[in-house]
């Protein structure tokens, strides 16, 4: 009989790096604050103690030539798991990246993998700034040969990490640092997961929200509120970056009448929400019956001050009233709204929230 455990995001990658390093010898799991204290946001914890320091262990702050160490690494038989704190950080490691996880198994015929993982956290919160809450998907999932996948649930989490670990190419494994407090199903029998692929979160008949991360919640968030009002929308979860799911969203638009909303964390200039448009028009123009709409960041690097951010990311309110609009139900837009607004500053996920990560 499976047992379906609830545990938080956080909690799911920390439990499948457990697994992971039990069932992979050869698994090494690297970066910054591994063994710190706080062991990024509690998913590296007790693992150094339980697998040696030779398998979990801290970095120098060095990014692009430890990340040249562990693609020799894995070039060598080994499956590490490097951790970078911020996305921001893995900018300073592209040249390996790009220039070499991502191309090696090409350019040598097949004859050689890099099966590594790359650990990277988006998100924003208590003044991390330009430098510290970017939203760089897009521009890492134009790269080929790396795999780029954003889980949004606690048993993606789970299961995804997992499958990336076992995958003989380079993935860069994207979390949202709002949904590590989110608890959800992890079903750690369910079959092995795909690095592909949509996922449904809730479905519906009058409206296709594609979301991205952290959006998919705000989007679920939405569609909770409109059902009240006897609007039924469907959530799909655009939760792999570098293979966009397009057949799933036309398939959701044969039965919500070809109304799409797209939701993305990003700046819409760097927005993976555009690729999805684009492929869908190409391959499936006709199931648009009016213009999409797309809600993202503004196009311009992320405030400090926490009043400056209360105006830069959009939410569940924003997404309930571009639907209201579009079903030309706009007399619900202020009671609709009035449900969703918080008092919370958009640069905290929740009370328990203390910052400074």
């Amino acid at each position: 009989m499976r047992e379906v455990k609830m545990m938080s995001y956080g909690e799911a990658i920390r439990e499948a790096l457990d697994d992971a390093l039990a069932k992979f010898p050869e698994m090494l799991l690297i970066g910054e604050g591994v063994p710190d204290p706080k062991t990024i946001f509690g998913t590296t914890q007790g693992l150094r103690e339980k697998y040696g320091a030779e398998r979990v262990l801290d970095m120098p702050l060095a990014e692009n030539g430890m990340t040249g160490i562990c693609i020799g690494a894995a070039l060598a038989g080994m499956r590490p798991v490097l951790v970078h704190q911020r996305i921001d950080f893995a900018l300073l490691s592209v040249d390996q990246l790009v220039n070499n996880a991502a191309k090696w198994h090409y350019m040598f015929d097949g004859q050689q993998n890099v099966p590594l993982v790359i650990r990277v956290i988006i998100g924003r919160g208590w003044g991390q700034g330009p430098q510290h809450s970017q939203s760089l998907q897009a521009m890492f999932a134009q790269v080929p040969g790396l795999k780029v996948v954003m889980p949004t649930t606690a048993g993606d989490a789970y299961h995804f990490m997992l499958a990336a670990i076992a995958d003989n190419n380079p993935v860069l494994f994207i979390e949202h640092r709002w949904l590590h407090h989110i608890i959800g199903e992890v079903d750690k029998q369910a079959p092995a997961a795909g690095l592909d692929g949509a996922a449904v979160m809730r479905e519906g008949r009058d409206v296709t929200l594609a979301a991205f991360s952290h959006m998919s919640i705000e989007a679920l968030k939405a569609a909770t509120t409109l059902a009240e009002h006897g609007i039924d929308a469907e959530v799909l979860d655009m939760r792999c970056v570098s293979a966009l799911d397009v057949e799933s969203v036309a398939a959701s638009l044969a039965k919500t009448g070809g109304k799409l909303l797209i939701a993305d964390c990003a700046p819409e200039m760097a927005s993976s929400g555009h690729q999805l448009l684009s492929k869908l028009v190409l391959a499936h123009g006709d199931s648009l019956k009016q213009a999409p709409r797309l809600i993202v960041y503004p196009n311009h690097p992320v405030p400090t001050s926490h009043f400056v951010a209360n105006h830069y990311y959009p939410g569940a309110e924003q997404i309930a009233s571009v639907v209201l609009e579009m079903l030309g139900r706009s007399e619900l837009t202020a009671s609709v709204i009035g449900a969703l607004q918080s008092d919370l500053p958009k640069d905290q996920p929740d009370r328990s929230f203390v910052g400074p990560f």
